[in-house]
């Protein structure tokens, strides 16, 4: 056990969280090891705590804007962290990133308009696509013993036949934990920029990094005149339920556009709560993300080590951000039995590997991707929690397989 999770751990059970109390409405059962939705089992940074009581003290909550201090903060941390810059009049607001993302589609694209995301990807931006009135394409990543890599001719390929309009990024990406290298991001970002196709970057797993080191969009290739990038603290330190999120808009006709569509959604894009916590966190957090990453790091460890000891053929994507482990069960189960084994069996709750696929009734413009998504037998882990769950969670899965 960590020292991390010494201090940090805490028991999340009956405290209405939905990672474990709601277990039993979206899986059936409330005995399960969960290690689907992604946030963590520990406690935030003390600054947080101390912030957060500091201000229930003061026990008035009128209407609040943000701090001096609370620009600071985020614009110190990702210089520091990331190396680029931002602007205090480029960040607008929004009450998550997936919120932040259905907004930038609708301001920068129309209704039929085609919308571009890297397959298997994180399932709200298909969603997101959908639920707008917009067409959801693909291009499929390349995976070569569970490595996974932008297959650059058909995304241009796709780009050009489908008239992609909007490019949603996911980076980190979101299930297979890829960080991507510099030229790779600029190699998409200039594709985009020749055939005119708006980017959003989801980098709400920026801070991530288990074994690479995460390039922001902005640092990768001058892309600011049409590009905007989605941020966040709730996954770097576990603030997701205080429903605060940032987009960075360096261009200003892009924010005109963004300003003039959310323009009917004033006043609800933060909380006094949100801005508290996440300057807080920025401020005074680096000692707790560091021992976070340590932890998360040892997890990626051993869930290796059991896994690949246990079931020698298992395929186990190389972990480089984000705290979500990729793993292909194939080699030892079907799709037809895969939730029986893992759910009813191991007693684990996981994100399906086919969640991150486009269904067959979705109008994707590549079909590959929703055949890809009826034969995929992946899960997504979610590795943070103890390390005792961890171990059991592994330890069930090689049982339940050898089998």
């Amino acid at each position: 056990m960590t020292e991390f999770e010494k201090k940090y751990y805490w028991d999340r059970r009956g405290s209405g969280c939905a990672k474990w109390d709601g277990m039993e409405h979206g899986f059936g059962s409330k005995d399960l090891i969960a290690m689907w939705v992604a946030d963590m089992d520990f406690r935030g940074p003390d600054t947080v705590r101390e912030a957060m009581l500091k201000l229930a003290e003061q026990n008035t909550y009128g209407y609040t804007f943000p701090s001096p201090a609370y620009y600071q903060s985020f614009i110190n941390w990702e210089k520091e962290r990331h190396d680029y810059t931002v602007q205090p009049g480029w960040i607008r607001y929004t009450p998550g990133v997936v919120c932040g993302i259905y907004r930038a589609i609708g301001a920068l694209t129309q209704p039929g308009d085609s919308c571009l995301i890297l397959s298997p990807c994180y399932y709200p931006f298909m969603s997101a696509a959908e639920d707008t009135g917009r067409r959801l394409v693909c291009s499929m990543l390349k995976e070569e013993n569970g490595y996974y890599t932008p297959d650059y001719a058909d995304f241009e390929d796709t780009i050009i036949r489908e008239k992609v309009k909007i490019f949603i990024l996911c980076s980190p990406h979101n299930p297979v934990g890829r960080i991507w290298k510099k030229e790779e991001l600029a190699k998409l970002l200039q594709i985009c920029e020749k055939h005119g196709v708006y980017v959003v970057s989801d980098e709400i797993h920026h801070d991530l990094e288990i074994t690479g080191k995460h390039v922001p969009i902005f640092a990768a290739y001058p892309c600011e005149k049409f590009a905007v990038l989605l941020t966040a603290a709730s996954k770097t330190f576990n603030l997701a339920g205080l429903s605060h999120s940032m987009i960075i808009i360096p261009d200003e006709t892009i924010r005109k556009k963004y300003d003039a569509y959310c323009k009917p959604f004033t006043g609800i894009n933060s909380n006094m709560t949100g801005y508290v916590a996440v300057e807080a966190a920025y401020r005074g957090g680096r000692e707790w993300l560091d021992g976070c990453l340590e932890h998360l790091r040892n997890n990626a460890r051993i869930t290796e080590e059991i896994l690949k000891a246990g079931l020698p053929d298992v395929g186990i994507t190389p972990l480089e951000g984000t705290y979500l482990q990729w793993v292909d069960l194939a080699p030892y189960v079907g799709r037809d039995r895969l939730e029986e084994v893992v759910l009813k069996q191991c007693k684990i709750a996981v994100d399906w590997g086919h969640q991150f696929f486009p269904k067959e009734s979705r109008s994707s413009g590549d079909v590959r991707a929703a055949e890809a998504g009826k034969k995929d037998c992946h899960i997504r882990l979610n590795l943070a929690t103890s390390e005792a769950y961890v171990r059991l969670a592994a330890e069930r899965l090689v049982e339940a397989l050898k089998r």
